[in-house]
This record gives structure tokens, sequence and C-alpha cells, in this order.
């Protein structure tokens, strides 16, 4: 006789099955809806549904000793829908904070490259070495002389200064500041010290400052963004992403124009970033970054989508299973009465 009361089971498997579901309803809503957008919250609701309705008709299925292969084959097919959008929803959120602080990293790092291979491509009065030397120095004058704490051609500014004087064997001039703006003066300096190393074009001093700048603004802006908060760096990064990569490839286009072709190759660099929250992005970087990170986000979305059908099965008694015992213990009782007449 079949048992119809509602047991224990029961109850745990069909609120355990409505939290795994539930949650991956909203991340499934939230994975599609760079796709579907408002019809999102619909796709992901019916999907869900259809998600219990499969796990209540393959628990009843298993209870009364049928066949659950093709109802378990249509819930995996169902789910792994929900598989897909889960982990783009889930990665994205735990992810998109480290995608953009790489990015703009990268960003940074690129900067410097193409200030370094720009100055390695230029003519100078000495050799690369020395040029080099000279170059650290200068840089180290000008942020000296822009320092908050002692701003100006001080002690430290002059002694920076004699060590570039060393290297040149030429006399720098120690400039004034015009209306206390030292940064003009820094810039000036600067300025001063590149005409005494270099025998560059105007067009050449002109590319050779404004990379200069350029690098030195956006260490700052990248560094300063990388102390807000998380919220803060995800609304802004972006931006920030797309405004520097701009720059960066004017800079790049104008030195490959200058210097020409057998001198300096340049290839435009767009922004990765652009696609996150997309699918494709998140598997895609998910692949090429795989770890533990990436491994937990996997193990959760399997978690959510298809670990209650499994324990569904296992906690299933099949009714068929019985039936197949009783006919076996009542065979065999038939078989003693027939034997018991004989006698």
């Amino acid at each position: 006789m079949s048992r119809k009361s509602i047991q224990v089971t029961d109850i745990f498997l069909a609120i355990l099955a409505i939290l795994l579901i539930s949650v991956s309803f909203y991340q499934t809503w939230l994975g599609l809806d760079q796709i579907f957008g408002p019809a999102s919250f619909i796709i992901a609701l019916v999907l869900s549904f259809l998600l219990l309705f499969l796990i209540w008709m393959i628990r009843t299925a298993k209870a009364e000793g049928r066949t659950t292969s093709n109802l378990v084959g249509i819930y995996l097919f169902i789910a792994s829908f929900c598989f897909i959008a889960n982990f783009n929803a889930l990665y994205t959120r735990f992810m998109k904070t480290d995608i953009y602080t790489t990015e703009l990293r990268d960003i940074n790092e690129r900067f410097n490259n193409l200030e370094a291979d720009v100055q390695s491509k230029l003519s100078y009065k000495y050799n690369r070495q020395t040029s080099q030397d000279i170059e650290i120095k200068k840089k180290q004058m000008m942020e000296q002389i822009k320092d908050p704490g002692n701003k100006g051609i001080g002690t430290r500014a002059q002694s920076l200064i004699r060590d570039i004087e060393k290297l040149t064997g030429q006399k720098v001039d120690f400039l004034t500041p015009v209306a206390n703006d030292y940064d003009d003066l820094a810039e000036r300096m600067g300025l001063q010290i590149d005409n005494m190393i270099s025998d560059l074009s105007p067009e050449e001093k002109a590319l050779k400052t404004d990379i200069n700048n350029a690098v030195l603004k956006w260490n700052k802006k990248i560094q300063d963004l990388l102390l807000l908060s998380k919220k803060e760096k995800d609304d802004l990064s972006q931006g920030l992403i797309d405004d520097s990569l701009s720059e960066y490839n004017k800079l790049g286009n104008r030195a490959h124009s200058i210097l020409g072709d057998d001198k300096f190759k340049f290839t435009p660099e767009i922004s990765k970033t652009q696609d996150v929250g997309k699918i494709g992005f998140a598997f895609d970087h998910a692949v090429k970054n795989f770890g533990m990170y990436q491994f937990v986000v996997l193990m959760g979305c399997i978690l959510l989508d298809f670990v209650i059908v499994i324990i569904v099965l296992l906690a299933t008694p099949s009714s068929g299973n019985s039936s197949n015992n009783s006919s076996i213990f009542s065979g065999s009782k038939r078989n003693g009465k027939v034997l018991i007449a004989k006698n």
C-alpha cells in the first residue's frame, strides 16, 4: 500500500528546493538581463517554476518506481540555461572589481612602456644609459619642485640638479616661479634639461613632453581611483579606462606618425572591460584566469542548479524495489506450500 501522508523528508526536500531555486532565479534574472532586458525577469521565473515542477515530478516518479531518466534529462537541459546565467551573474559580482583593477594597472603599465619606447627612439646627444640616468634625475627634480611640503628649488632639488650637471657637463639655470605656480616651474625646468640633452625637432619635443605629462596624469588618476571603495571603483573604472585608452591611442598614433614606421610601430588598444557583465566575457575570463575564485563560483553555480536533483534521487525510496521484493517473498511462500502438499 503506497504511503500518502507527508513525511519530514518531503518537507525538507521541498524547503531545500525552494531555497536553492529561489537564489538561482534571482541570479538567472541578473545574468540574462544583458540579453533580454526587462523580459529576463519573466524568463527566469518560468525557468525556475519549471525546475520546481520537474523536481516534484522526479520525486513522484522515483517513489512510484517509474523511470526518471527522461525527466532528469529535461531538468538538466533547463538547468543548463540557469547555470550559464548564474555563472555570469555571480562571476561578474565577485570578480568585477578585480577585472577593473587589473585593466587599470595594465593601462598604467602601457603608458610607462609607451614613454620608454618613444624615448628610446628619439635622438640624444649622449649615449642611451646616460640619457636614461639624466631622465630619471630630471623626473625626480620635477617632483621635488612640486612637493607640497617643500615647494621650489630647495636643497634636494639643487642636489639633483648638480647630479644632472655632472652627467651632461652643462650648467643648469635656476628658474623662478611665476605667480607661485610651482607646477609650471617644474615643467620649465624639465624642458630646459630636455633641450640640453636632446637633438629633437619641435614635433618630437612636443611629443615627448605630452607623453611625459600623460604618464604622470594617468598614473596619479589610476592610483587615486584604486584607493576608493569597491562600489566607487565599480562605478568609475569604466569611464577612466575609456578616457585613458583614448589618450593612449592618440599619443601612440601621433608617435607613429612623427617617428615613422621604421622607428616606431604602434597597435591601438581597446577596452576589454566593455564586455564585463556579458556571458561570453565571464566564461572567457574565467577560463583564461582559472584559479580559486573561479573554482568557488563554478561550484556555487553547480550547487544552485544541479545538486538538488541528485539529493532528491538519493533521498526518495522507490516503491518498485519493495514490490519486487514482495513478489520474491510471496513466490517463495507459494513454492513452499506446494512442496508441503506433495508430502
